[in-house]
């Protein structure tokens, strides 16, 4: 975690900027000082929230150095994750630690590890020993059970619950009500359909459905839209 009197420039201009803005500002002390958006995309306007600047992000890092400030990429799953992740690094090869937030309704137990630019949701449970990378959501009210490693760039809708000793692979998405038993891994790449019941391993790049989960045949590039040049 991040130092929490550093303020924090939020990186985006949706509703996961504003969710991030009210969160941080609420419950984690941080001051959020710009919004920062690509050139192409500024709002017209000017201002966010409660009056709050937009920045180009080209122009980040001469206007709220890294030194000074912290950064906090604020997307959903976009392209199976690949917008955010895509952003995330601009922002990290321009120098900044990015923060995460972590909701004081959620429980984590005192040793589980999470990553940069993680956002953890109100009402989840993180238990013995889980890990979380970098670039993380965790929307409300999962369970992530013990010593359940959750990769990088990965999105977990609410209400998921995943038992002991699992993997979610990098850049997955995982539905709404999904269901995850012990030992078992998701390959990176997945989507897993909302109320899924996963009771084996599932390789990687698939879409899955039911219960139990089940290849649809279909590709989860094409389900998400993903450009080609980030698949």
């Amino acid at each position: 975690m991040t130092d929490r009197a550093k303020p924090l420039v939020i990186v985006g201009a949706g509703e996961t900027a504003e969710i991030a803005y009210e969160y941080f500002t609420v419950d984690s002390g941080r001051e959020v000082i710009a919004f920062a958006v690509e050139r192409r995309f500024l709002p017209e306007g000017g201002e966010g929230p409660d009056g709050v600047p937009y920045v180009a992000l080209e122009d980040l890092a001469g206007s709220h150095p890294p030194a000074r400030v912290d950064a906090f990429v604020a997307l959903s799953s976009t392209w199976l994750n690949r917008l955010r992740t895509r952003l995330f690094h601009e922002v990290k090869s321009q120098g900044y630690t990015c923060a995460s937030f972590v909701s004081p309704h959620a429980f984590v137990w005192r040793n589980v590890t999470i990553g940069e630019n993680a956002f953890v949701f109100e009402n989840n449970v993180l238990q013995h020993h889980v890990s979380v990378g970098d670039n993380v959501v965790l929307w409300s009210g999962n369970h992530i059970g013990h010593r359940t490693v959750i990769e990088d760039h990965v999105f977990v809708s609410s209400h998921v619950v995943v038992s002991g000793f699992c993997r979610i692979g990098s850049s997955s998405f995982v539905g709404v009500n999904t269901s995850v038993g012990d030992n078992v891994t998701i390959g990176a790449d997945s989507v897993v359909g909302a109320g899924a019941v996963v009771v084996k391993d599932l390789p990687p790049r698939g879409v899955y459905v039911g219960s139990p989960a089940k290849p649809t045949g279909g590709d989860p590039f094409d389900s998400f839209k993903v450009p080609a040049e980030l698949r």
